[in-house]
């Protein structure tokens, strides 16, 4: 009877099911084939393991990649049972990513039908189902990677909060807020549009004690689910607290030049990424200033739930907040505002699409088909070459264990730049070698070295990580693909 029931729905949804089902193809196929495993990878991959096995449980998550501001753990916690599922095999960090990007991807679907309507949510579905980038970050193990799903439901949380002055909604939109922070620091940009929101709705209902509760309960949630940083922080003389105003004093974080200009190459990028394309300032700026004038208009003549301007919102704000910074524009440093941006681009659409005039059609039909084939230009992993980065440091590490002379060992790379170390040596872990920990001044009888660029400066190399080893002499040295590898012990 239940089969027969799927059976049924399946049927009567087929275009979802096919949508669903290259959803999932996409994330999924030759995962273990392409799945990124390269330093960040094989530090995490040994993070967890140790959260497996119950050896260590962190209290801090990885370091963001400028000024050494530490992120939280929940990363580390909530791919955990997949490196279990998979007997330690990294490739189950990839494949919890993937299942859980697919998850949220399908659950959003839902989410924006029941909000908005049923049209909007199956284009939003298309958008982000089909969107390289987003694909992309669902195929590797990283803590931005997920940074997109746990946007979306911190902002539909938010709205319902508000809407239903609901202290539930409000303990899920402070852990989902939480989560996202510990996912990437950019998600503190989501404070803007939500204190925005709330100061709205503050001021408008008189029934103002509720909506002081339901803050109360966000907050309290966003503190017990940030509480690891917290407790990190107390006990190591407030080092992330401290790390984080010094980025702003003394890194020039705050952008130079002039604001609009920012704004503008801030938007730029943001577009060219969505859309995989290469366009100027001019097209980009008068495109993104026609969609959300359309998106205003719309919405105040048709009033639809808070949840789309909350959307709005934040793909202002965050343009606006991101220019101010000096950093990189990196297609992940986006992940905080892709699927707002595509709940906007998707109501939109449907609503143009509900105009009875046929060049509305045929103009957007010929707009979905071209972002379809330009994303798929880059499905690189259908018939592309495998990179096999997990069996290539598998082997690498197997190469290393055949001449092993004792369990400890001292492991370093160079050029120092170079950082992929922690991809091998969690491999060597996995089979009880024990990693001499050379921030602690430790040294063994052997270290092996891992060089990928000629020459090689073994003997009295510049590089502190091989030199802190001591006077040291060749033992043995091959070769694994492009790599030289050298086992380096005591000279007497």
């Amino acid at each position: 009877m239940r089969l027969n029931m799927i059976k049924n729905w399946l049927i009567k949804n087929k275009l979802l099911t096919i949508i669903i089902a290259c959803t999932m193809f996409l994330r999924l196929f030759r995962l273990g084939d392409f799945a990124m495993f390269l330093a960040d990878q094989g530090r995490d991959a040994r993070i967890i393991r140790d959260i497996v096995t119950f050896t260590h449980f962190p209290a801090i998550g990885p370091p963001s990649s400028i000024g050494q501001v530490f992120l939280g753990p929940f990363f580390y916690y909530l791919v955990a049972p997949f490196l279990f599922i998979f007997n330690f095999n990294p490739v189950g960090l990839a494949y919890g990513v993937s299942i859980l990007s697919i998850l949220g991807i399908i659950f959003a679907y839902f989410i924006v039908k029941k909000k908005v309507d049923s049209l909007t949510a199956i284009i939003f579905l298309i958008f982000t189902s089909f969107s390289s980038e987003l694909i992309h970050l669902s195929r590797f193990s990283w803590n931005p990677n997920l940074l997109p799903i746990f946007s979306f439901f911190t902002f539909y949380f938010f709205s319902e909060m508000l809407e239903k002055k609901s202290v539930k909604k409000a303990i899920l939109f402070g852990v989902f807020f939480g989560c996202s922070f510990q996912l990437h620091h950019l998600a503190a940009l989501f404070v803007l549009p939500c204190l925005l929101s709330y100061t709205i709705f503050f001021f408008k209902d008189s029934n103002k004690t509720k909506h002081l509760i339901t803050l109360l309960f966000s907050l309290l949630a966003f503190g017990v689910i940030s509480f690891p940083l917290f407790y990190f922080d107390l006990k190591h003389d407030f080092l992330n607290l401290k790390n984080l105003i010094s980025l702003f004093k003394e890194q020039n974080m705050i952008a130079g030049g002039s604001l609009i200009t920012r704004i503008l190459e801030t938007n730029r990028s943001l577009i060219n990424t969505v859309f995989q394309s290469n366009m100027n300032i001019l097209i980009t700026s008068i495109s993104t200033t026609l969609l959300l004038l359309v998106f205003f208009i719309l919405q105040k003549k048709l009033k639809k739930p808070f949840f789309l301007w909350i959307h709005f919102f934040n793909t202002v704000s965050f343009t606006y907040l991101f220019s101010l910074l000096s950093s990189e524009r990196h297609p992940h440093y986006y992940g905080a505002v892709y699927t707002s941006f595509f709940v906007i681009l998707a109501f939109v659409v449907s609503h143009l699409w509900k105009k009875k005039y046929i060049f509305n059609k045929i103009l957007l039909i010929i707009l979905v088909i071209a972002y379809l084939v330009i994303n798929a230009r880059n499905f690189y992993f259908i018939n592309g070459p495998a990179n096999n980065q997990m069996a290539y440091s598998k082997r690498v590490a197997d190469s290393i264990k055949q001449r092993m002379s004792e369990k400890s060992f001292n492991f370093a790379t160079y050029p120092t730049d170079f950082s992929s170390e922690e991809s091998f040596i969690y491999y060597l872990e996995l089979d009880g070698y024990k990693l001499a920990d050379r921030a602690k001044g430790e040294v063994s009888n052997q270290m092996f070295l891992v060089c990928n660029k000629a020459p090689c400066l073994v003997i009295d190399s510049p590089s502190w990580n091989i030199s802190m080893f001591g006077k040291t002499k060749i033992d043995t040295m091959w070769k694994v693909e492009d790599l030289q590898i050298f086992k380096l012990i005591h000279a007497k």
